[in-house]
């Protein structure tokens, strides 16, 4: 499929077995007898080891509580997601009309655990040295500093220093919806600057979405002004 030959040029890496990478895209919600819960479940060991050695081999002087925090701020949903986005995994994913209908392109559970479910598959099929090939270069592609300071960085905070300095006012956070279950409540929000929409995104809670709202629109104006 086009979207298949996408992913495999955003992750320079091409698929030997069909049927392991349409396990790794394939959500619950699809009816299928297959989904990729079993190899998110490799997926998410794989990553641990990849990132924990990438770390250690990056980071000599670091002890390991240093080494452990980076690799927490790395290996979760969140950073999942965020190295998910950077290959557009979403337009790939094989996802039920009602989930489709429900954003789910674009949650971030989805995103993340298809992401470990992908980089299970190539690890079962090729070799962790190829997983890990693929993981590093995205990881080095989607952040532009990796240390403790960088990744633990308030984007809110960081995106209104921006705005004030080079346009002398802070952003509008604005509340576009909130939607599933009381329990599990999602909410998106979009950011707006001198009345002109800059970026939105979707969380657990207002404060996950601002974050994750702050963290595009950082990208966006930072690409803009350089």
């Amino acid at each position: 499929m086009k979207q298949l030959k996408s992913l495999e040029k955003a992750l320079d890496y091409k698929f030997k077995q069909a049927n392991l990478i349409t396990e790794a895209l394939t959500h619950k919600s699809y009816k299928k007898p297959y989904n990729n819960e079993r190899l998110e479940f490799l997926g998410d060991a794989v990553l641990d080891l990849i990132v924990g050695e990438y770390l250690f081999s990056k980071f000599l002087n670091e002890d390991e509580g240093v080494l452990s925090k980076i690799r927490a701020s790395l290996v979760n949903e969140k950073g999942f997601t965020r190295l998910a986005e950077h290959i557009n995994l979403g337009e790939s994913l094989l996802i039920s009309i009602a989930e489709e209908n429900n954003h789910g392109r674009t949650k971030p559970s989805l995103l993340s655990n298809a992401f470990e479910a992908i980089i299970g598959a190539i690890y079962l099929e090729s070799s962790l040295k190829d997983a890990s090939k693929v993981v590093i270069r995205l990881i080095e592609d989607s952040y532009e500093t990796i240390d403790l300071n960088s990744l633990s960085k308030d984007f809110k905070t960081t995106l209104q220093e921006l705005t004030q300095a080079e346009f002398g006012e802070t952003p509008t956070y604005k509340l576009v919806r909130a939607f599933g279950p009381d329990h599990q409540k999602e909410f998106e929000i979009a950011i707006e600057l001198q009345h002109k929409f800059i970026s939105q995104a979707i969380g657990r809670s207002k404060k996950e979405a601002q974050q994750r709202a702050a963290e595009i629109a950082l990208v966006k104006l930072r690409e803009m002004l350089s």
